[in-house]
């Protein structure tokens, strides 16, 4: 097969002409070559624990052994998803949108599958340092259970147990809930009362826990939609993208449609709140048309991709960067991104952990942080020293603060703390210096990426050489100082998005709707069974909630949780490229 050409992912519109220019000549350097090779279930007692351990579904490998689910063994595609009772209505609705490149809908369960709504009780966590949450030990919970029954309200004590993951999971404590509703409207006077004896709420729909032991809990219904990626049929490649600049955010349609896509998905983790960072800025490994522009969390999951073969993989990844000037050598602590704020944490030297921790920004006062071109029209202004390099790598600026342009096809390095007096040392003006921002594969080696290569960053785990490898305390979702982390977020049914591959080499791709009546969504377990029903092999979470969004035919197929089904503006984007005739 002829390597086809492919349109360029970053060819989008700009909005500000100025910033065109700046950007184009040092990208289009780089993204042009790629644009031309690439392509517990709830008695009513009020006060008595209620609600049974959920029952840990059995996997068994061709010989009949029981596996757990850490340790489950590659099966090929089943005919209906592992979601939910098994005696459930499944309807799968197929089309080609080109030779090799499948869309499927799916619908599963009970359409009009109707249960209660509750409210839920923040739980007081009673140490320091730790936040209040949902779930709590027994004693607390039946304290506060205690007295809201003594306010007269309806309370009822769950004990909450999840599957036990490859390194989390079992039982997570308990819960309190009060009254059961038939809308979510129904349950606000509730949750005003609840407030009024001294306690956080929210009113919640018990179809998004997943873990009762009543049967009308496993129904569903669910809306999933998935693209299949042939590389051996299809004559097209595969892509990231993230649109004009790292630090402007764009929806998948409208990155989908810069690239002339035939479909995408919402890509990896990014800074949501410019508190945290630059919105937009990938939280995690990222890299486009081979150039690596984000570093790793710890050695997160990414999902890697060889564009022009339609291909990719998923591995495990770790950065490495550094600037040196001959044999003088300084470690980088980060790239494209806002000095002292690590979204996602995973660095080093950093507050409070150097451990991934998700949806948590770690800090450190002393950094140095590359920057290219990609970043923005200016990097991030603040105290501390910004030295600037031409094309050639040579210095021609060394500024007491920091803030400017990127010169074209330059870099800029910005120093905090008593980085700056390091970075002084090493920088003077005129003198070359060598930048190297480095991506590294589970078995040490760098990947190799080519200018057709792009990462999207992942997490956790969900499938590793066909068995199930939930890894959701090695990749930052469970919290000591925050048990609602892993409830709410691993635990809990919430909108995924899901990457894998098959036996075949077929790149798979799964948005799942969820916080809908109409479409559950999935536990991070169900993602994992999903993914293995699927057929996947390997597979990783990518970021989900209202990012999840499928897009084909310059239209959105799925239903974005945000309100009125509006799509989110993200940080990137996975792109399936038609060949360029």
């Amino acid at each position: 097969m002829t390597t086809p050409a492919l349109p360029n992912p970053h060819d989008v519109p700009k909005r500000d002409a100025s910033r065109t220019r700046r950007l184009a000549a040092s990208r289009t350097r780089r993204l042009a070559a790629s644009a031309a090779a690439a392509a517990a279930g709830a008695l009513v007692l009020p006060l008595a624990v209620s609600g049974t351990a959920t029952a840990v579904p059995e996997h068994r490998d061709a010989a009949g052994s029981v596996a757990t689910p850490a340790q489950g063994t590659a099966a090929a595609a089943s005919a209906t998803l592992d979601l939910g009772a098994d005696d459930l209505p499944e309807t799968r609705t197929e089309t080609q949108l080109a030779p090799g490149v499948t869309h499927t809908a799916i619908n599963r369960g009970i359409a009009k599958n109707q249960l209660a709504w509750t409210v839920e009780v923040k739980l007081p966590s009673g140490a320091a340092g730790v936040a209040d949450a949902a779930v709590a030990d027994e004693e607390t919970a039946r304290r506060v259970a205690a007295k809201l029954a003594a306010a007269g309200i309806d309370v009822r004590v769950e004990h909450v147990v999840a599957e036990q993951l490859a390194d989390s999971g079992g039982d997570l404590g308990y819960r309190v809930r009060a009254g059961k509703f038939s809308s979510r409207e129904e349950g606000a006077e509730t949750a005003a009362r609840v407030k009024a004896a001294g306690y956080a709420s929210s009113v919640w729909y018990t179809g998004w826990d997943g873990d009762s032991a009543g049967a009308d809990q496993q129904r569903g219904p669910w809306n999933l939609e998935v693209l299949t990626i042939d590389p051996k049929k299809f004559d097209g490649g595969l892509a990231a993208s993230f649109g004009s600049d790292l630090e402007q955010r764009e929806t998948t349609s409208e990155l989908a449609a810069a690239a002339g896509a035939l479909a995408a998905v919402n890509g990896g983790f990014f800074v949501f709140n410019s508190a945290h960072g630059a919105e937009g800025d990938p939280a995690g490994a990222a890299a486009y048309a081979g150039e690596v522009l984000s570093e790793s969390v710890g050695d997160r999951p990414s999902l890697v991709i060889d564009g022009p073969k339609a291909s990719a993989a998923v591995e495990r990844t770790t950065w490495r960067g550094t600037v040196a000037a001959g044999n003088q050598r300084l470690d980088l602590d980060g790239i494209n991104r806002v000095p002292g704020l690590i979204r996602n944490c995973g660095g080093a030297d950093d507050m409070p952990t150097n451990a991934p921790k998700h949806d948590a920004t770690c800090t450190d006062a002393n950094e140095l942080v590359a920057f290219t071109g990609d970043f923005g029209p200016t990097t991030p202004a603040g105290p501390g020293l910004e030295v600037v390099l031409d094309s050639r790598g040579k210095v021609t600026a060394v500024n007491r603060t920091r803030g400017t342009a990127v010169p074209e096809g330059g870099r800029t390095i910005q120093a905090t703390g008593t980085e700056a007096g390091r970075l002084a040392e090493l920088a003077g003006r005129g003198i070359p210096l060598k930048v190297d921002s480095v991506l590294a594969g589970e078995s040490g080696k760098d990947l190799r990426l080519g200018k057709d290569s792009h990462v999207v960053n992942g997490g956790p785990l969900l499938l590793q050489d066909g068995r199930f490898m939930v890894t959701a305390a090695r990749d930052g979702m469970v919290h000591a100082d925050n048990p609602g982390m892993f409830y709410g977020w691993v635990h809990q049914r919430n909108p995924r998005t899901i990457a894998g591959t098959d036996a075949e080499g077929r790149l798979i791709l799964v948005t799942a709707d969820g916080r809908q009546t109409s479409s559950l969504g999935l536990r991070i377990y169900e993602a994992a069974t999903v993914a293995k029903s699927l057929g996947m092999v390997d597979a990783v979470n990518l970021d989900g909630g209202g990012a999840t969004t499928m897009v084909a035919g310059n239209a959105v197929l799925n239903t974005p949780s945000n309100e009125g089904g509006a799509e989110r503006a993200v940080g990137d984007a996975l792109l399936v490229l038609p060949a360029r005739k």
